[in-house]
């Protein structure tokens, strides 16, 4: 067994601050022990090194957060980030759509897949529900590489069959595509699977019934969809289901609205779609950068917390314009502001790492850098710019960590460690 001790300013929230103040956990001077990978003690340095006595220490040149997790994020559109002009539905067709169809080809899946995750890693990202496309050969190419570099990635097989040509399956070729990636990869690494319809416009009832299906004969995958993203889309699901109450109730008609149940956006939710959500235990991943690229509208936090919605924060890439979990939480605080709503920066923080934990059903194995979780952590630096530096110097850390947020990018990502091993080093002095 192998035995690391490192010594750092620590900073996680285990719980929603909303909620319970004293979830803030921060020692100015704490150490962290890890053993084969999990956190096995944490507290301050003075009070807990004794107990290590012998052992080598590392000093870690910055503040230590748990690796950020993103609760929505499709690798397959990584290289249409930035693409210009369109809402959401004219923008799948004109950009994604095309894009993805290249995910037949087994290698460039596999080439996007590596710089995918190294892009998560230089952000600070450990762990991720992620889109790949209709292709199967896309999950198993998303799931070795991050079998490879033993990251906690949670995908599965984009259910289409009302696509277009090129991203078409059919409800019976998407059930068995599924349940034989669902046999592949269980119990290997930290990989968990996702049943995946697109959103309710490209999925057909039987489609939908087949989900249903998948959820039902494997409780531990998850439901991972698009839920109330743009008004347009919201207007043509009113137009294919007139008689469903509204948008989730369409979900929620096939059996897929619960626990394991993860929306993306949740823009335009009425208060009855809450207080379901809220009653089955579903949540909402919010991608603030997404919704402002695409003109989506701001996500009412306001209207969530009135409900008690479980949320977590998504970069949605490529609709969102940044991998930067940090930089997603600054844009969360203005379009909570947009709606005068105060974001504090450690929720945000909590949303980034041990929200969007919980969301994903994974949030006993990490977000918090507690004993018994796997010891995913990001070394961040607060003068990683002159700006920054100027900004948090002699600021307390709620100064500090909304500086971060606001001002900060892949650069503020010093180092970011997966297991308790360095996975990226910007590689400064």
């Amino acid at each position: 067994m192998t035995l690391r001790l490192f010594r750092a300013e620590l900073l996680s929230i285990g719980a929603d601050p909303r909620d319970d103040p004293t979830a803030i956990r921060h020692e100015p001077d704490g150490l962290l022990a890890v053993e084969d990978g999990l956190v096995v003690a944490r507290g301050d340095y003075a009070t807990l090194a004794p107990q290590f006595e012998g052992v080598a220490v590392e000093r870690l040149p910055g503040i230590v957060v748990p690796g950020f997790v993103d609760a929505h994020v499709h690798y397959p559109q990584m290289d249409r980030i930035a693409s210009h002009g369109e809402q959401l539905l004219d923008w799948l067709e004109r950009h994604i759509f095309p894009a993805e169809k290249a995910f037949a080809d087994p290698a460039h899946a596999a080439a996007v897949a590596d710089a995918f995750l190294t892009e998560l890693l230089r952000h600070g990202t450990t762990s991720a529900l992620v889109f790949p496309t209709v292709h199967p050969g896309s999950v198993d190419a998303l799931f070795q590489a991050a079998l490879d570099r033993r990251m906690r990635i949670l995908s599965g097989k984009v259910l289409m069959d009302l696509g277009p040509d090129g991203l078409r399956d059919t409800p019976e070729s998407a059930r068995a595509d599924s349940e034989a990636l669902i046999k592949r990869w269980r119990g290997r690494g930290r990989l968990g699977y996702a049943v995946t319809p697109r959103f309710v416009l490209t999925s057909s009832d039987e489609q939908l019934v087949q989900a249903a299906a998948l959820l039902d004969a494997n409780p531990d995958v998850l439901l991972h969809t698009h839920l109330a993203e743009n008004r347009h889309e919201c207007a043509a699901v009113a137009n294919r289901f007139p008689h469903a109450h509204d948008y989730l109730d369409v979900y929620d008609r096939f059996g897929l609205v619960g626990p394991r149940s993860v929306f993306a956006h949740g823009i335009h939710l009425t208060d009855r779609s809450c207080a379901r959500l809220a009653e089955a235990g579903a949540g909402i991943a919010v991608c603030p950068t997404s919704n402002l690229f695409l003109g989506s509208g701001f996500f009412d936090f306001g209207q969530a917390d009135a409900h008690r919605l479980r949320l977590g924060l998504g970069s949605d890439i490529g609709a969102g314009t940044s991998f930067s979990m940090l930089h997603t939480a600054g844009v969360a605080y203005q379009a909570a502001l947009a709606r005068e709503l105060r974001l504090d920066p450690f929720r945000a923080l909590y949303l980034a790492t041990a929200g969007s934990a919980a969301l994903l059903n994974i949030g006993d194995r990490v977000g918090a850098l507690l004993p018994g979780q796997e010891a995913d952590f990001v070394v961040l630096d607060e003068a990683a710019t002159p700006l920054l530096a100027r900004r948090t110097a002699g600021a307390d850390l709620a100064a500090r960590l909304f500086a971060m947020q606001v001002l900060g990018d892949d650069r503020t990502v010093r180092r970011t460690y997966v297991m308790g091993e360095c996975a990226w080093d910007r590689g400064i002095g």
